[in-house]
């Protein structure tokens, strides 16, 4: 079968979707790895949480100043060499972290987590529409829901690893630092704490190098978005993709929906921080987050699109974020984290539902216009440094709140009126 051909039947489309469902597993472990890596670094480079929340806004800031780069790559390689070439950026930008960090040179961290956005991007900007494109865009929310059931379930373990490999004993290394009898016997521990990373993050770059080389060589078919996802729409008249007004309200959409599951997800600990829980319990907080997204994407995948739409579902997840926050900051403590790790139920969905309703229909815009939506990933960068900021000046309960409702309202607007392309119901 020609690979210019979309996949209609499942099984033509079953293997590719194991192959990118490795993908996502691979890139959402790497991802996931932010929320422990603020409280890793808040100690192994003594910032406070402003400079900690660098750690999201180096990552998530690359996929807004790469994307439409990545876009035009991706012409140039094709979808498939372009994955595989997107690994090979991640490879040497988990190298640059370890090496850097191990030096405890802070600026070369952020480089190595931005390098390590940079190949995300890349992988994000093509994987994302192929899987919506693989087969009926109707039920591209269930196949990107299966991608998520990967990523979330990588991105559940991915604390527990580094937890086990790098934050053990948080609460006495932390009280360690702080008795230390000089200067230099502070800056040793700090100097043997950042060492740690250094051969898992040499491990991940090899991982990734190797799946690099199995991309490269399997025999995924090269799709083109613009023949799988032509529109009623399109005609030799259509004045470009600035025409496509569900296009733009679901750019603001999904980076209002990437920044509040990167609060729910890597500014989980900090906020459980601010009722004084101990660091051993908050190092794993992103993990329950994650969690309860696994078993939001389960529940999306036997729900849609049989029993509810996607933009049905998509209404009805930011109903339930609106409902959580408002818990969270009526109540206090483990009760109140409780509610926020319960966001990723909520917020499970959203990915899964905004991206395919985004590119409908856009035809030969379909990579542009993805590439557009993987810019908006930056939501994930200024939002939670925004709450960082935030909280120095207002209740840290009240500066989680006052970011997350107005987005989930907005995402309920979106799944409501904003996703229907003029001239359809």
């Amino acid at each position: 079968m020609p690979g210019t051909q979309s996949l209609d039947k499942a099984n033509n489309y079953l293997m590719p979707m194991i192959t990118i469902g490795m993908l996502f597993f691979i890139f959402g472990f790497v991802t996931w790895l932010n929320g422990p890596l603020i409280t890793f670094v808040k100690q192994a480079f003594d910032l406070d949480d402003t400079g900690a929340f660098l750690v999201p806004m180096a990552f998530y800031l690359s996929y807004f100043f790469l994307a439409l780069p990545s876009s035009a790559i991706l012409r140039f390689t094709g979808m498939k060499k372009g994955m595989a070439l997107g690994f090979l950026v991640m490879a040497i930008g988990a190298a640059l972290f370890g090496e850097f960090t191990t030096r405890r040179t802070y600026s070369g961290t952020l480089t190595g987590l931005f390098t390590i956005g940079a190949g995300l991007s890349l992988l994000q900007t093509a994987s994302n529409p192929y899987i919506s494109i693989l087969g009926p865009i109707e039920g591209a929310a269930r196949r990107i829901a299966f991608m998520g059931i990967a990523n979330k379930f990588a991105g559940f373990l991915a604390p527990f690893a580094f937890g086990a490999l790098v934050l053990r004993g948080l609460d006495d290394f932390d009280a360690r630092v702080k008795s230390a009898p000089t200067q230099q016997a502070r800056e040793a521990l700090l100097d043997a704490f950042a060492a740690q990373v250094h051969l898992p993050y040499l491990v991940i770059a090899g991982l990734l190098v190797v799946m690099a080389i199995f991309i490269a060589l399997s025999s995924l078919p090269d799709l083109q978005p613009s023949s799988a996802n032509a529109g009623s729409t399109e005609s030799l008249s259509d004045p470009g993709i600035f025409s496509h007004r569900h296009l733009w309200l679901g750019i603001t959409c999904l980076f209002l929906y990437v920044g509040v599951e990167v609060m729910a997800g890597d500014a989980i600990g900090v906020y459980g921080d601010g009722f004084n829980l101990p660091l051993d319990a908050t190092r794993l907080f992103t993990s329950y987050t994650l969690f309860a997204m696994l078993a939001g994407y389960v529940a999306g995948v036997f729900l849609t699109p049989r029993y509810i739409s996607q933009q049905n579902y998509l209404m009805l997840s930011a109903l339930l974020g609106a409902v959580f926050t408002t818990g969270a900051y009526l109540s206090a403590g483990y009760i109140s984290v409780t509610f926020v790790a319960a966001l990723g139920f909520a917020n499970a969905m959203m990915w899964p539902a905004i991206f395919p309703l985004a590119i409908r229909g856009l035809g030969k815009h379909t990579q542009t216009g993805s590439a557009l939506l993987i810019m908006a990933i930056a939501g994930g960068a200024l939002m939670p440094y925004g709450f960082a900021l935030l909280k120095q000046h207002i209740d840290f309960q009240l500066a989680f709140a006052a970011i997350c409702i107005p987005a989930y309202l907005y995402i309920f607007y979106y799944g409501l009126i904003g996703h229907r392309i003029i001239g359809k119901a």
